[in-house]
């Protein structure tokens, strides 16, 4: 583990420039308000810049995270982040992609074109109070619970720095943030892709929330969804059994196969699934069922087979139960293609800028939230540390992996939770809530910013990442989504919405 003790970049270093900004003063449209003209911004300025903004930011995530909403209905919270960005002077064009929340934000003109990536969507079934006690807000379906408030705010407060960054500088160049939808499952970022909005891109970053920080390289596995759905016949269950034909055993028949199927597929193979629909009542036999899967591998071509074979299962379920089955693919994304020369850049950045330092509240707060922890519980201080330079292959998914296949993409992760938090936890929910969140998301933030000018400056770097980029894709590549060519499943949250 590595401790950066940098101030030049830090909270802390920048503490007493923020008082004198008047940040306490800063409502949500006060992110757009210019910097003092002064001589051209220096790496240290751009920092410096956020930090007087931190109020502000803190209160566009927190709305966003009292929100909540689901994958392709972040009507209010893609909103909010358009409505910033553009008081900040950016071009805004919204709906892109057949997708009613996503929007691409553009600043600048000419070359390098350089991405962010902004996402905002919340999860389903799962929601907690900023408490380290298990404490869900009555009445509500959904929270926070992978950090993406955090996630967009911090990206959109990159942008707009960077794009100060060019007015002061008088450089050319364009910053332009992507607001990506649906990343829980819906694989918002696919359908951009497919749309080409990344094809004239020179380099995309991007982040994570996390209970740790980090920039080294690795990837993660591709994946494929689909909703089976299962059509039989009713029938009273005690008076007339022989009558009908249960979709619901069609459904149970289907995942005891792929259960089985469990013990001859590659060993990085992952497949899940959720019954989403079962019947009513348990006298009727039920004439319709539905279960959603899951199946992932760190190859995509590997996925499309292992599909297949998940739809074999589903196709003799149906046959061996005397019910019909369908299926809708529902997302489908790549697994992240690492590029080291640009994580490089990024680790760098993240080491000047240094991790999050807890004051007492905060302490008291992480150690209270651990306690709930049922595996090793590691120290508050390592949300200070930054993890080592070294390759790392997480099990999760992301549609971001579709866009690191199409243009050099970056990742980096910054602790907004505490020490020892699973993603999709409550306890990730109650630690995005609270200031424990809001000082990792300014860490991300000013390290993609930094990361940004590091790139606008040094064209040998770009030549550099791109030259990696296309060895490591292969000369022969040629991008087909997996999940083919349907369109955005905007409706796909729709069940468990309340």
């Amino acid at each position: 583990m590595k401790v950066m003790q940098s101030t030049w970049i830090s909270g802390a270093g920048c503490r007493a420039r923020r008082r004198s900004a008047g940040v306490a003063a800063l409502a949500l449209a006060g992110l757009a308000v210019a910097a003092p003209a002064a001589a051209q911004m220096t790496k240290q300025d751009v920092a410096a810049w956020l930090d007087a903004r931190q109020e502000a930011l803190t209160k566009v995530e927190k709305q966003i995270w009292n929100w909540a909403e689901l994958g392709y209905m972040e009507k209010k919270s893609s909103a909010l982040l358009e409505s910033q960005l553009e008081a900040a002077g950016f071009t805004i064009e919204r709906g892109v992609a057949g997708i009613p929340t996503a929007f691409v934000a553009t600043f600048g003109s000419g070359k390098p074109v350089i991405g962010l990536l902004a996402e905002f969507d919340a999860l389903p079934g799962i929601n907690q109070d900023a408490t380290p006690e298990r404490h869900p807000i009555e009445g509500k379906h959904s929270a926070h619970a992978c950090g993406h408030n955090l996630f967009g705010t911090a990206s959109t407060g990159a942008a707009m720095a960077i794009a100060e960054w060019l007015r002061s500088t008088g450089r050319s160049g364009t910053v332009r943030l992507y607001g990506t939808p649906a990343e829980e499952g819906g694989s918002g970022k696919v359908y951009m892709v497919r749309a080409g909005l990344f094809d004239d891109v020179d380099v995309v970053l991007s982040w994570h929330p996390a209970d740790r920080n980090g920039a080294a390289p690795g990837s993660n596995l591709a994946v494929k969804s689909a909703k089976f759905r299962f059509h039989g016949v009713s029938a009273h269950a005690a008076g007339a059994p022989e009558r009908g034909r249960s979709a619901l055993d069609g459904v149970e028949a289907m995942d005891n196969m792929v259960n089985m199927l469990r013990e001859h597929v590659p060993q990085e193979t992952r497949i899940h699934y959720v019954i989403t629909s079962g019947g009513s009542a348990p006298n009727v036999v039920p004439d319709f069922a539905e279960v959603y899967y899951y199946v992932r591998h760190p190859d995509p071509e590997m996925v499309r087979k292992l599909f297949d074979r998940v739809v074999a299962a589903a196709e003799g379920a149906a046959k061996g139960t005397g019910t019909t089955v369908d299926y809708e693919v529902i997302g489908g994304s790549y697994s992240r293609l690492p590029v080291v020369a640009l994580q490089k850049l990024v680790y760098g950045n993240l080491e000047a800028v240094g991790g999050v330092t807890y004051d007492e509240g905060e302490r008291n707060f992480g150690r209270a939230i651990q306690k709930s922890f049922t595996q090793k519980v590691p120290p508050l201080e390592s949300a200070a540390e930054i993890q080592p330079f070294e390759w790392h292959r997480t099990y999760a998914s992301s549609d971001a992996g579709d866009v690191s296949w199409t243009v050099p993409t970056s990742t980096l992760s910054a602790a907004t939770w505490v020490p020892g938090t699973a993603a999709h936890s409550w306890q990730a929910v109650a630690a995005g809530g609270t200031t424990i969140g809001a000082k990792g998301m300014m860490v991300a933030a000013k390290t993609l910013a930094l990361s940004a000018v590091d790139l606008f400056t040094e064209p040998q770097q770009l030549a550099a990442i791109r030259k990696e980029f296309l060895a490591r894709r292969g000369d022969d590549f040629v991008y087909r989504p997996l999940l083919g060519d349907r369109k955005p499943a905007l409706d796909y949250r729709a069940s468990v919405a309340r």
